[in-house]
Order: structure tokens, then sequence, then C-alpha cells
């Protein structure tokens, strides 16, 4: 007889080691928002594996009660990409940082992306770099002044969204480190889906670039500064008594007011499709960026794709069943051999 199935808890994903992130980062809302998530998932512990590069994002795999590999700068992908080839049965989930990720490793992520390798990617976006104590990074925004740009940046920053979006991933998605609900929500669709999974995640640096995403974290301001994307819900934000809703004009997007008892559809406000054919849409969303609109929060794009590790798979099988399963050593001693 088959033995009872054995219910895990967030404690069953949380290893003995300390945690050494900075008092009030938010790491340890993302961390602990994943442990909560990955007893619902159905993957065992030995099934999982998460894997960083560096930076203060990186420490996640010590965390993990699971298998990690804590790699090199930037380099995490391509561990990643490795791991999912040749053991497409387990659940990879790739964490990185703005500056792990977007700088020296945007090439690595970029091919990861592409190829829709079956991952997770988390992107921890606080737009400075946090270990190597507050350079600038290419998330940050023009002006800021860091030990690295004393008179401020003059680099226009990357936007992880529409950087993903270049690389053609299947499913791009935002939230924010303390909307645990939405996050928990984010992280279950991410698994869910078949192919590359990009997040990336709000998340304050309360040392180096504290208050950076404030408005889109203070519940106060959340609504306003913020959009929920809902699969055909219309886009609408802001409050009870003082909704707005995003048109199209000319193929640019504006915000209109909405008055009490007005259906935004009948206004014109854009119905929201992940799901849309071409990356267009998507990229639309992308440019909302604050203070001129409000920042769009939930998934940007979800569709289909063959997946990397399934067209290796059938070349591979193809390979087998045209010339047989191979012998090493014949395979050594083939073609141009000489002895010494």
């Amino acid at each position: 007889m088959a033995a009872p199935a054995v219910k895990v808890t967030a404690k069953d994903f949380t290893s003995d080691q300390d945690v050494r992130w900075c008092p009030g980062c938010g790491d340890y809302s993302i961390l602990a928002n994943v442990q909560r998530v990955m007893p619902e998932l159905g993957v065992p512990r030995e099934n999982v594996v998460f894997v960083s590069g560096i930076g203060c994002s990186s420490r996640f795999p010590y965390y993990m009660n699971t298998y990690g590999f804590h790699t090199i700068h930037g380099r995490a992908p391509a561990f990643a990409t490795g791991i999912k080839a040749s053991r497409p049965e387990l659940s990879v989930w790739i964490v990185t940082g703005d500056g792990d990720g977007l700088s020296i490793g945007g090439n690595h992520l970029i091919h990861t992306i592409r190829r829709n390798v079956d991952t997770q990617i988390l992107l921890f976006n606080n737009r400075i770099y946090g270990l190597t104590k507050g350079q600038y990074s290419p998330t940050s925004q023009m002006g800021l002044k860091t030990k690295s740009t004393p008179q401020g940046s003059i680099d226009h920053p990357l936007d992880p969204i529409a950087f993903a979006l270049g690389c053609g991933a299947t499913f791009i998605a935002r939230t924010i480190d303390v909307d645990a609900k939405h996050m928990q929500e984010i992280l279950t669709r991410a698994h869910q889906h078949k192919g590359t999974a990009f997040i990336e995640i709000l998340q304050n640096c309360p040392v180096f670039n504290d208050g950076i995403w404030e408005e889109m974290q203070d519940r106060k301001t959340r609504a306003t500064s913020t959009i929920v994307l809902e699969q055909g819900q219309p886009l609408v934000f802001g409050t009870p008594d003082a909704r707005k809703g995003i048109v199209l004009k000319n193929g640019e997007p504006t915000v209109i007011d909405l008055a009490a008892g007005d259906d935004p559809i009948a206004k014109g406000v854009v119905v929201h499709d992940e799901r849309a054919k071409t990356a267009s849409y998507a990229g639309m969303l992308a440019t909302l960026q604050r203070p001129d609109f409000p920042m769009p929060v939930g998934v940007f794009r979800a569709v289909e794709k063959a997946t990397y590790e399934d067209m290796l798979q059938s070349q591979v099988d193809s390979a087998i069943k045209q010339r047989g399963k191979g012998d090493l050593k014949a395979l050594l001693h083939s073609g141009d051999t000489w002895q010494i």
C-alpha cells in the first residue's frame, strides 16, 4: 500500500540558516511569501531548486529548505538552463536583482527568456546595488546621487517589464513586496505557466534607497498610484469616489475621469487582455510609469510557446531512435583519433 501523503507547511521549506538581511528589507516579505506558496504547489522539496547569482537577493537559496545553487555574478540563468535541460522534471526558480540580472547578467537573462526555458525568474527591483553598498543600478532613476554617481546618474533607466517583453517572455508580471496576497497569487500563476515566467518584484532597500516604491507600497496611496491588471477587466484605478480609467487616443494611453455610475467600457476604457497575440498591448502597459500614470501590477502577458527543454528532449529522442542509445567508448574512439 502506498504511504499516505504527508502535508507540508511553510516551515518545511524554511532552512535552519539565520536570515541575514538588513532590518526592514523587502526581501524578508518575499522570502516569507515564497515559503507560504511552496507547499500549495504540490512539488516535493527534493524536486525544487533555487538558483541565484550575487547580491542581497542571492542569499535566497540558503533560506529555502530545498536544493539550491549560489552561483556566479549574473550567471544564475545559465546554471538554471543547464539544470532544467538535464532534469526537466525539476521546478527551477531563479532569484536575482536589478543589478545582478540586468547589468552583468543581462546577456544570460536574455537568452534564458528567449529560449523559453521552463523556469520562474524572480527579479527583486530596489533600483540600487545593496550588497556593494549603494551604487546606482540599471534601473536607478536619472539624477540619483549615489557613491558611484555623486553628481547624479545620467543613465536612462532600464525597465524590467519592457526588457522581458523585448526578449519574448511568455509570462510577465509585476508585484509588490508588501502585498502578500497579490504576490502569492502571482507566484502561483508563474509556477503554473509552462515556459519562462518573469516576475518583477518592487522591493524596498531601507538602507540605500529607502522609500523608492513608497507610493505603491503604502495602502493609503496604492489605489491611486497602481492599477491592478485582471484578465477581461477594464483598466480602472483610483478610489470609489474618484475613479479613473485608461483609454487610447491616437494610439497613446490617456487617463480619463469616470463619474459615479459610468460604464468604463462604454467610455472606451481599455479592457485588459494578457493573452493578446502580439506583445504590443503589453508594451503599452510597460510605458505606464509614475507620476503621469498608475504603475500596473499583475500579469502583463501570458501566452504559450514550445519550451527549450521539450524541444531539446525531442531532438534527443529522435537521435536515439535513429542511431540507438550509443556507446561513450565508441564515440571517443570514432572519427579522427591517434595514439601517442
